[in-house]
């Protein structure tokens, strides 16, 4: 007969194992479905209304030399519906004005959605073939996001304040697409635009305000905004490379409204973020730059709701342009010249118990830069 004591061990162990498993749980996306466009997928794209982009620009003397109002702009020739009502003033009561405060424009906003995660040529990559190895974990990321204090910053512009009210699909979604400039040419906004439709049309997601499209695009992959390739994403290209990533919107006649980021990659110098953060520079600088368009597509997802119309040195500059901290740091010994590098200086935040970096984002309550509603931490 077995005795107590071996009882109460076997109890032991079989908790101890229990509670190991549940902390080593992971949460993983799960294996690409994959999707291949049309020409119909194209056709759709070329017809569909565009909306204003709106640009993370990249630390380069291109981006640096050119106005933020050359780089925004309609990708296809659509222009942004207009504001339906005056934006708000940023003066107290007192007279006081906070130059930094955003405004709203009349435009919708993201409450709450499904992001839908797109990884474009994944699997015909010559420099990544795994989403681990191009860009980390976006999906844990995201996750983590959702559930942390720093999304409840956006809570203030889009009049909601549940939690877990963004939430990543787990369906990762592979898109296998040639650039309508040619096989090894730059993408377009529209061939972004004909991989979305893809995507939607094939696994019949959902559209509207309520889901957002994340579009990766492996290493080696340039992006313009337009076809005249004046504005890129091209760290082969220094005189075109402009901005690190965008979010922009169109209204498509068969699927409706789709909001959506571009995020090339951003482990490149003129878009990453400072070394030894805490889950290595590619994961860091593809986390922080994931985060900015997150946060502006929320609040600002077709160009006419949240943005800053009373500051020149920030005029039309989003919650995230405001929070976009630079680090300028001395070249590796390797590297000659007195030229420093500059890296994107994000925030040590904590994330549903996980460290990242991610920059601030603008807080009209609190007039200033934060990573919690209130200014509080996690």
């Amino acid at each position: 007969m077995t005795s107590l004591r071996t009882l109460r061990l076997i109890l032991t162990l079989a908790t101890g194992a229990i509670l190991t498993s549940c902390a080593t749980v992971k949460v993983q996306q799960r294996p690409t479905t994959a999707v291949s466009p049309s020409a119909y997928d194209r056709h759709q794209a070329e017809r569909a209304q565009k909306f204003m982009h709106q640009v993370m620009l990249a630390n380069t003397p291109a981006a640096r030399s050119a106005g933020r109002t050359e780089l925004l702009g309609t990708p296809s020739g659509g222009e942004s519906p207009p504001s339906s009502r005056l934006p708000e003033s940023s003066q107290s009561g007192q007279g006081i004005r906070y130059p930094g405060d955003v405004q709203f424009h009349g435009g919708a906003v993201v409450q709450s959605a499904e992001e839908y995660l797109i990884y474009v040529n994944l699997s015909s990559s010559s420099s990544c073939h795994t989403i681990a190895t191009c860009w980390g974990d976006p999906y844990r990321f995201l996750h983590d996001l959702g559930l942390s204090d720093l999304i409840h910053v956006v809570d203030q512009y889009v009049g909601a304040s549940s939690g877990d009210r963004y939430r990543a699909s787990p369906n990762a979604i592979n898109v296998s697409y040639t650039p309508t400039a040619g096989a090894g040419r730059p993408f377009t906004d529209l061939d972004i635009q004909t991989s979305v439709h893809a995507a939607v049309r094939a696994l019949r997601l959902p559209t509207g305000y309520h889901s957002i499209f994340e579009v990766f695009l492996v290493p080696g992959q340039d992006e313009c905004s337009t076809k005249a390739f004046k504005s890129c994403y091209s760290p082969d290209n220094p005189a075109t490379f402009t901005f690190c990533a965008y979010h922009s919107s169109a209204d498509f006649s068969d699927v409706g409204h789709v909001v959506y980021n571009v995020e090339p990659y951003a482990d490149v110098t003129g878009c990453s973020s400072r070394p030894n953060g805490p889950n290595g520079q590619l994961v860091d600088s593809n986390n922080n730059v994931l985060s900015h368009e997150m946060f502006e597509i929320i609040s600002n997802p077709d160009g006419t709701a949240w943005w800053n119309e009373l500051n020149s040195g920030i005029f039309e500059e989003e919650i995230g342009d405001e929070c976009s901290f630079l680090l300028f740091a001395p070249p590796p010994p390797a590297v000659p010249g007195p030229q420093s590098v500059v890296y994107f200086d994000p925030s040590n935040v904590v994330l549903n118990g996980h460290p990242y970096l991610a920059q601030p984002e603008y807080s009209n309550e609190q007039h200033a830069c934060s990573i919690a509603p209130g200014g509080s931490g996690e």
